[in-house]
């Protein structure tokens, strides 16, 4: 087990997998960010994620399907090149989820996806010197079988709780479509 910190801990346990998310830069209001919460970290996060789920303000650059396109192969790439095994993925307007068992660090894995996506969606976009994503991610060590089954079930059924489609299979920039 190994970890780095910036503003939050991030913990890697080898052998098991990981639940990450990252958002784009400027897509929650700092107001937001600076409110504490309550509950435990989980409901927290699922705090902030319903948050995202019903922005109404900030970018939501992941709506081009170009942009999402882009996103969603980047994750299957990092599959297909051993830097992690991808259990399941989606690519909200403007988040990602992704459930993984890594096979390098969880910083060269998020430091590689978010520099070549953020590069080609500025492209795209036609944006020059401005941030992309969110400096850093929320990463979560799964503990057992059970907490990786609820995970995934969350991840997947992010688009149907975000009102975007009835079924998790029809939503195209996830793994429940493939």
């Amino acid at each position: 087990m190994y970890d780095y910190k910036r503003h939050l801990p991030h913990w890697q346990s080898e052998n098991r997998p990981v639940f990450l998310t990252w958002r784009l830069h400027g897509s929650l209001p700092r107001l937001v960010l600076s409110a504490s919460g309550d509950g435990t970290p989980g409901e927290r996060f699922v705090q902030f994620d319903r948050v995202l789920d019903q922005a109404s303000q900030g970018p939501k650059w992941l709506n081009d399907p170009r942009i999402a396109q882009l996103v969603a192969d980047s994750f299957q790439y990092g599959d297909t090149t051993l830097r992690y095994v991808l259990a399941e993925f989606v690519v909200m307007p403007n988040h990602v989820h992704l459930l993984l068992w890594p096979r390098v660090s969880l910083a060269k894995i998020t430091q590689q996806i978010k520099g070549y996506t953020s590069r080609q969606a500025n492209l795209i976009l036609g944006r020059k010197g401005q941030p992309f994503w969110q400096d850093e991610s929320y990463d979560h060590w799964v503990r057992d079988q059970d907490e990786m089954f609820k995970v995934a079930r969350y991840l997947v059924f992010n688009p149907v709780r975000a009102g975007l489609v009835k079924r998790p299979e029809d939503w195209p920039w996830s793994s429940a479509a493939r």
